[in-house]
């Protein structure tokens, strides 16, 4: 019975850590393959804010 929550947990932990991932170090090149229908030029526009997106997943992990 405690193997499902820890399981879930694990998960949920994983998918945090790419998100900040994603948002801090590779949203020019993720977010672009993730978000197709958007320009190209609003990732570069938007990289500090998604940057600080990132950063604040990492925050809400720990």
């Amino acid at each position: 019975m405690k193997l499902l929550p820890s399981i879930l947990i694990l998960v949920i932990a994983t998918e945090h850590l790419y998100i900040l991932w994603m948002e801090m170090f590779a949203w020019k090149t993720a977010g672009k393959k993730m978000l197709p229908a958007f320009e190209p030029s609003f990732f570069e526009e938007t990289r500090v804010l998604a940057a600080n997106q990132g950063l604040y997943n990492g925050f809400l992990q720990f």
